[in-house]
């Protein structure tokens, strides 16, 4: 694994292609500015304040929220991109600087309530608990899901020497090979479903562990700069790169089900809102997200166009 540090930062600039990079460059300095200065209000005049996280599809789902309610209402859209992870993304909304973003059921449950997954809990509960748990807290409510999961896979290329099909198997080759692991930085921080809480349940003995960029990760495995990392179960480069993934045997994480969050302030001041965002309801496969991201990363297409096309295809807005 030696020259790993040089080889990783070489390749930030082909992993999501630079026009991700690009884009992420500067939205630190309008993420600050946004939330300094264009807080959400009762205004009907204002317009909707979209947000997200900084990976792929994060950028693509405001887009189509955006897209389509612009489409089918009166409303004004703005878009405050790459905001942040869960720790920034939830203040935000609380405190009303953003109104909507998509998040996954299963972040919000053990993430931010802290509340622990029940053996064999169901899409249904996990909603139900997140929804209740949201609105009570944080006057922010979760509106029905978009029809796909994102959950943590862990992966690897198909070049290693183990052959493990599950994260148990994934353990005994960590025992006898060295594997160096690379994720998120966000993912060694979070807890109920982070790093620390995922080697408790499986005790992996990784030689190393690197933090990546989400954009970067698929690349570095693929290059052998790390050997097995978390991806993404909607990310279109396993397929691409031809990646091996694992299965959660244990159950460990729970359902991560993406559904749009509003500030049910926003709900009462936009009266048409929610009807028409839940009108996406089921609307997007795992299929289809892994397809769009692909896009973005592989094929260098814009968010917001892929974002448009597939409104488009769906027969959701004319074209």
């Amino acid at each position: 694994m030696g020259g790993k540090e040089s080889n990783t930062k070489r390749n930030e600039n082909t992993i999501g292609g630079n026009y991700m990079k690009k884009r992420l460059a500067g939205l630190v300095l309008l993420a600050s500015v946004a939330l300094v200065g264009c807080g959400t209000s009762n205004d009907k005049n204002e317009p909707i304040v979209i947000s997200g996280k900084q990976f792929t599809e994060q950028y693509i789902l405001p887009q189509i929220l955006g897209q389509y309610v612009e489409a089918k209402t009166d409303y004004d859209v703005e878009y405050n991109e790459g905001l942040g992870e869960v720790a920034i993304l939830t203040p935000a909304i609380e405190k009303g600087d953003i109104d909507i973003y998509v998040e996954y059921t299963g972040t919000g449950l053990q993430s931010v309530l802290e509340e622990d997954l029940k053996q064999g809990e169901s899409s249904e509960s996990v909603l139900e608990r997140v929804r209740k748990g949201y609105e009570e807290k944080f006057d922010v409510t979760w509106l029905e899901p978009l029809g796909f999961e994102n959950t943590y896979t862990l992966a690897y290329s198909k070049d290693q020497p183990y052959n493990a099909e599950t994260y148990s198997e994934l353990v005994e080759a960590s025992k006898s090979e060295d594997i160096v692991f690379g994720a998120p930085h966000a993912f060694y921080e979070r807890p109920g479903d982070g790093y620390e809480a995922m080697v408790k349940e499986y005790p992996f003995e990784f030689s190393e562990k690197e933090s990546l960029d989400p954009n970067v990760m698929y690349e570095a495995v693929k290059q052998g700069d790390v050997d097995v990392i978390t991806a993404f179960t909607t990310d279109g480069r396993i397929e691409r790169f031809d990646l091996e993934i694992t299965k959660d045997d244990k159950g460990f994480f729970p359902k991560y089900d993406a559904a749009p969050l509003v500030r049910q302030e926003t709900l009462e001041t936009y009266p048409e809102l929610e009807d028409v965002l839940n009108e996406l309801a089921g609307k997007i496969s795992l299929g289809d997200m892994q397809k769009m991201n692909a896009r973005v990363d592989i094929d260098q297409e814009k968010p917001e166009d892929v974002a448009r096309d597939f409104l488009i295809e769906k027969g959701l807005i004319e074209e």
